[in-house]
C-alpha cells in the first residue's frame, strides 16, 4: 500500500498491509516558519519514513495587545484566519504540499480555543518546544478566576476564539492541509474551582465548531491531552483518528477499541518507554497495541509529542521497524 492508502485503511476500518505510524515533536524557535519550518518537517518525515504527517503551528495567535483585564477580552475581534502567524503558517502548508506532491496526507495541528486564550495570557513570548503551561502556572490560575468571576465574558472570548480557529482551519485545509490536528484538554477546565461541566459550557462547542468546517478534510485527528474527564463526549467528535495518551493517562486501548467510532492512534507510552526504555521495549508497545486492538486497525503512535533531546533515535527507529513486523 501506498501510505496514503495505508491511513485511509484503518480509517474506513479494513486491515492495511501493516500499521501505519506517526510521532511527532516541538521544533525550535528558529523552524517557526518560511523555509527553515518547511525543512525541519521534511526531514523529519523522511528519516523515519512516517505514514503521515503532522505540521506544528506554535506561533501562538495573531493578537498583539496585552490582555490584563477581563474588560480586554471583550474587544477581541474574530479574525479572518491569514493574518499574521497565521499566514505565516498557511505559506508553510503551501510548501508542504507542494513539496510533497500528495505523497503522504498532511494534518496541521490547531489548539482549541480555551489553549489558545491559555497561551495569550502568558507572560512573555511563547518557547517553542516548552509544551502546555502547568495546571497551577499564572496564565491557567488567572483562566479559572475569570471563570469564577464573569463566565459569560469568558465564554464570549472562547467563542470568539474559537471563530477565528475555524476561519484558520478552513483556510489551512484550502492552503494543501489534509485535515486537522486538534488538540483539546477537559482536565484543567472541569475543575472544583471551576465547576464540572465547565469544558460542556464554555468549550465544546467551539471545538466541533472548528471540527464543523474541517469536515471536507481527509485526516482528521483529534488529540486528547492529559487525562480525560469525559472521554466518552471526545469520542463521539467528527474526526477521523483519536490519539491519546493510553498507557499514561488510559483508558487502555483494548478496554474502547470494540466501540470507538474514530480509528485508535497511540499504543507507545511518551513519559517513560519512549525517552528511558530500550529500543526492544518500545517494540514491545508497538506489539502490545496492536494485541489490544484485537483485530480493529489501529495508528500506531506516541499519546502526545516526545522529547526530541531525552529519546534515543533508536527507540524511534524501533517503532519503525516493529510496525513492519506485525
Amino acid at each position: 500500500m501506498t501510505k496514503i492508502e495505508r491511513v485511509q485503511s484503518v480509517i474506513r476500518g479494513d486491515a492495511p498491509d501493516r500499521p501505519p505510524f506517526g510521532f511527532w515533536h516541538h521544533f525550535g524557535a528558529d523552524q517557526l516558519a518560511g523555509r527553515s519550518a518547511v525543512d525541519a518537517h521534511l526531514k523529519h518525515l523522511e528519516a523515519y519514513d512516517l505514514d503521515f504527517l503532522k505540521v506544528f503551528f506554535d506561533s501562538g495567535y495573531p493578537h498583539d495587545n496585552t490582555i490584563e483585564s477581563l474588560a480586554d477580552l471583550r474587544t477581541l475581534p474574530v479574525l479572518d484566519g491569514d493574518e499574521g502567524v497565521f499566514g505565516e503558517h498557511l505559506d508553510t502548508i503551501r510548501s508542504l504540499s507542494a513539496e510533497l506532491k500528495g505523497r503522504v496526507l498532511i494534518t496541521t495541528t490547531i489548539f482549541n480555543a480555551w489553549a489558545t486564550l491559555r497561551r495569550l495570557l502568558r507572560k512573555g513570548p511563547y518557547v517553542a518546544g516548552s509544551g502546555p503551561s502547568l495546571p497551577d502556572a499564572p496564565a491557567s490560575v488567572r483562566m479559572s478566576e475569570w471563570v469564577c468571576e464573569d463566565r459569560a465574558t469568558m465564554a464570549g472570548a472562547i467563542s470568539v476564539i474559537g471563530m477565528a480557529l475555524s476561519n484558520f482551519a478552513t483556510r489551512c485545509i484550502e492552503a494543501g492541509a489534509d485535515g486537522v490536528f486538534l488538540s483539546v484538554r477537559d482536565d484543567w477546565v472541569d475543575t472544583s474551582a471551576m465547576g464540572v461541566g465547565s469544558y460542556d459550557e464554555l468549550v465544546r462547542a467551539s471545538d466541533l465548531g472548528i471540527l464543523s468546517v474541517a469536515g471536507e478534510g481527509r485526516l482528521n485527528i483529534l488529540h486528547v491531552c492529559g487525562q480525560a474527564r469525559n472521554f466518552d463526549a471526545f469520542a463521539e467528535y467528527p474526526v477521523h483518528v483519536l490519539n491519546w495518551a493510553d498507557r499514561s493517562a488510559g483508558p487502555a486501548i483494548a478496554d474502547v477499541a470494540p466501540s470507538l467510532k474514530p480509528a485508535p492512534c497511540g499504543g507507545i507510552d511518551q513519559t517513560t518507554t519512549l525517552p528511558g526504555g530500550s529500543a526492544e521495549a518500545c517494540a514491545d508497545e508497538v506489539r502490545e497495541a496492536v494485541a489490544q486492538a484485537a483485530g480493529r486497525p489501529i495508528i500506531i503512535a506516541p499519546g502526545c509529542t516526545y522529547d526530541p533531546i531525552r529519546v534515543p533515535r533508536a527507540n524511534l527507529a524501533a517503532i519503525r521497524s516493529a510496525v513492519e513486523a506485525v
